[in-house]
């Protein structure tokens, strides 16, 4: 048995019918050079010859009883690789917005619990064009859930699963499997019991971690004199922040990557992701203008890290940490504002370093975790406080080059987020052969006029080109300067910083 950590474990307790946890992914294929289509038969035969490379696919989950422990992945011992795959021919429907209103409304089905949590559609009869008469090829809609994966491991399990080379690999008889026995009743409530037991000692040493890790960020901003980490419900009401329905609406935008990388090596000491979050931030700038709801007040995302480099504690599952970023939407200049971006993310860059999320979760007893996330949506607490953040901003590198699916080429693929209370979209950045993506997926009946973002995206990426081309030299060498508020907050967390250290001093005596 491999028990689910509590970050993951609590995307299974938000789940409801309105907010279904999965990550998505749409991937386009190009069937033209290819002598005959892919048959969805084909498929099914490569796709079973290659279940040994993703063990979570035939692992399905086991609660405890009354949630006195966190569920485990246990192989599924009635797995069956036709439960998990549908068909679908588009026939004179085959071009791209079809497809997507599709994708929709698929992903807006929640996965069935009693399988393994993943399920893939192959679409057939899709044209490349935006009418019949482009190349014809295939595409396929996959669902995955959020307590499996990550949006990191989603894009390295896709990878395992398909080709780097045009020559189809032979398909090969599948690898025997025979599923581990399941475990006794006793045996899961004797291992809940254990949990229970360690749960002081593990609060005990985050508390430990925390102290340590305010401690040392503390010391780090007062020598860099950095801008203070946003305090929280501090995120200003958008209309982002407003109770969900079961609707969802996928709307892309793509760019060239060259482009950005350009505004990067110009602007000196940022990096490429800056770069992303500027773009991110100043299509929402423009989108808020054009709604009129400009609030004058700047937007706060949370923007999710892999620390899979950095702790490769298992396969898959969430290992993220995060921070809480301002995105600067309220300075007019968007080179400027990238700069400021990219000062706001290293003043957040102790905390986000020293407790990863999943330690973070670790709190709070599985019952309290599943009971707090209920509660949080069913009393409405992000309707009358001020949100923790207006979004999730999530930017994930891809593959630079092609990749392949039984000599089929994969020309794009469009990512979705799962959404939840107070939180109608979510974007999902995703890199592929040159061209960046930028994927919004959104609730429509909470972000209206959830097309318009497309061109807001290629509008801003020339405003920002053209403000960094006026940008002087000079303006781009010092950082962005404190105000005197953070300067008089650093002083009094020097005379903090003291009485932590003693503390932590004595926790440990």
């Amino acid at each position: 048995m491999r028990q689910l950590s509590e970050l993951d474990a609590s995307f299974l307790y938000l789940e409801s019918e309105t907010t279904p946890m999965h990550i998505g992914g749409i991937y386009l294929f190009d069937a033209g050079e290819c002598d005959r289509p892919l048959a969805f038969s084909t498929f099914v035969a490569y796709l079973r010859s290659r279940l040994h490379v993703v063990p979570v696919f035939r692992q399905r989950l086991k609660e405890i009883p009354l949630r006195l422990g966190r569920p485990y992945w246990i192989d599924d011992p009635e797995f069956s690789l036709e439960r998990h795959l549908a068909y679908v021919n588009m026939g004179e429907h085959g071009q791209k917005a079809n497809l997507m209103t599709l994708a929709s409304r698929i992903l807006e089905q929640p996965l069935k619990k009693d399988r393994p949590l993943w399920h893939i559609t192959f679409v057939d009869g899709f044209r490349l064009g935006d009418d019949n008469t482009g190349n014809e090829g295939f595409a396929l809609i996959v669902k995955l859930h959020h307590a499996a994966i990550d949006a990191f491991s989603g894009e390295e399990i896709i990878g395992k699963l398909l080709e780097y080379t045009p020559e189809p690999r032979p398909i090969t008889p599948p690898r025997p499997w025979s599923p581990r026995p399941r475990p006794s009743e006793e045996r899961v409530m004797l291992q809940a019991g254990a949990n229970i037991l360690r749960t002081p000692l593990q609060v005990t040493s985050l508390a430990a971690n925390a102290i340590e890790a305010t401690t040392r960020g503390l010391i780090q901003k007062q020598l860099r004199k950095l801008p203070l980490p946003l305090p929280l419900f501090s995120a200003p009401h958008s209309p982002f922040n407003r109770q969900i329905t079961a609707n969802r609406q996928i709307v892309a935008a793509s760019v060239e990557l060259s482009r950005l990388k350009t505004i990067k090596a110009t602007l000196g000491d940022v990096t490429l992701n800056d770069v992303v979050l500027g773009l991110c931030a100043e299509t929402l700038r423009r989108y808020l203008i054009s709604e009129g709801a400009g609030s004058g007040k700047s937007l706060v995302a949370m923007t999710p890290i892999s620390v899979r480099s950095n702790s490769l504690r298992k396969a898959t599952g969430n290992q993220m940490s995060a921070m809480l970023l301002d995105l600067a939407t309220n300075e007019a200049n968007p080179a400027q504002r990238i700069r400021r971006i990219h000062w706001n993310a290293v003043a957040s860059e102790p905390y986000r370093e020293a407790i990863a999320a999943d330690r973070l979760t670790e709190l709070l007893p599985s019952t309290m975790l599943a009971l707090s996330a209920r509660l949080y949506s069913e009393l409405q607490i992000a309707q009358r406080y001020r949100p923790l953040f207006n979004l999730p901003i999530t930017n994930v590198p891809g593959p630079q080059v092609p990749l392949y699916l039984q000599g089929a080429r994969l020309v794009q693929q469009y990512n979705t987020a799962p959404l939840f209370d107070s939180m109608g979209l979510v974007i999902v950045a995703v890199s592929y052969e040159g061209r960046l993506t930028l994927n919004f997926t959104l609730c429509p009946d909470v972000v209206a006029n959830g097309d318009a973002l497309q061109a807001h995206v290629a509008e801003s990426l020339g405003a920002i080109e053209d403000a960094v081309h006026r940008l002087g030299t000079e303006d781009i060498a010092e950082p962005a300067p404190a105000t005197a508020t953070q300067s008089l907050a650093d002083d009094a967390m020097a005379i903090m910083e003291g009485l932590l250290k003693r503390a932590m001093r004595r926790f440990r005596a």
